[in-house]
């Protein structure tokens, strides 16, 4: 089975809004079958006392995971410290990554190495006002062919949109689930890619202060003050989607877009 096709059937089953244990069962099936023998989807922070267990998917070794978490290794970690800084996927091996650690951080990828997770692969995850996130894989071996990353690519961003959806919906057991019209989505997905005013109205052939009368009619109707709390809101609700910002962003940036040529 080709790698996209994997990604696809994956994909298909979020559009499908599976429950989050099958789509996670899935996901752990689909990357097994991309050759793929351990992997972490979650935000950067302790991973065994996390504020929000919801946010942290992982196969690492348990005993890998204890002491990344009892050291504090985390803190520190080489590959949550550059994808907070990053937009684009990376792999470990790149010089570029290599380059800018520092002598405890590249201690660290060596005991990684040491536990199984070496020659990996990130997707750098930054949710609309939420903390900093990745998902990373390791492969069974060195021979996975570029396009297969991509595949990773796809799927890590629909898993964490589900997971993401899922987290803010029970920590925000209290808010009303509301509608908004076709123009207010457009607009809060387009602030979600972090456009201002002008940007949207110029994009949707709106005045500015259309786009921005929209958004705040939006956040009004939930009570909320901020835009970041209103695209959460959207987001959780399944109005807007994680995935499609996401596929947005990276459909502008030219490294992906050199990955790709790669590829081919």
């Amino acid at each position: 089975m080709k790698p996209f096709d994997v990604a696809e059937a994956f994909v298909e089953q979020h559009v499908r809004r599976v429950s989050l244990p099958e789509l996670k069962r899935a996901f752990e099936k689909s990357l097994q079958d991309l050759g793929m023998r351990h992997f972490a989807c979650c935000s950067h922070v302790d991973p065994l006392n996390p504020r929000n267990a919801g946010m942290v998917f992982q196969t690492y070794p348990g005993d890998w995971v204890r002491y990344f978490s009892e050291s504090g290794r985390y803190r520190i970690d080489p590959v949550f410290r550059y994808a907070d800084e990053r937009m684009v996927p990376f792999f470990w091996d790149d010089p570029e990554f290599r380059a800018v650690l520092t002598p405890p951080q590249v201690e660290i990828l060596t005991e990684a190495e040491g536990r199984g997770l070496g020659h990996g692969y990130t997707v750098p995850i930054h949710p609309p006002g939420g903390q900093m996130a990745s998902c990373s894989v390791v492969p069974d071996s060195g021979v996975i062919d570029r396009g297969t990353y991509q595949a990773v690519f796809t799927m890590a961003c629909f898993m964490f949109d589900a997971m993401l959806q899922s987290s803010v919906r029970a920590g925000c057991s209290e808010a009303r689930v509301m509608q908004f019209s076709e123009r207010e989505r457009q607009c809060l997905e387009l602030a979600a890619q972090g456009k201002d005013d002008w940007s949207i109205g110029s994009l949707l052939r709106i005045s500015e202060r259309t786009a921005h009368n929209h958004i705040e009619r939006a956040k009004r109707r939930l009570g909320v003050c901020t835009r970041v709390q209103v695209i959460v809101h959207a987001l959780s609700d399944g109005q807007i989607s994680f995935g499609d910002v996401i596929k947005a962003e990276t459909q502008r940036n030219p490294p992906l877009r050199e990955l790709r040529k790669k590829t081919n």
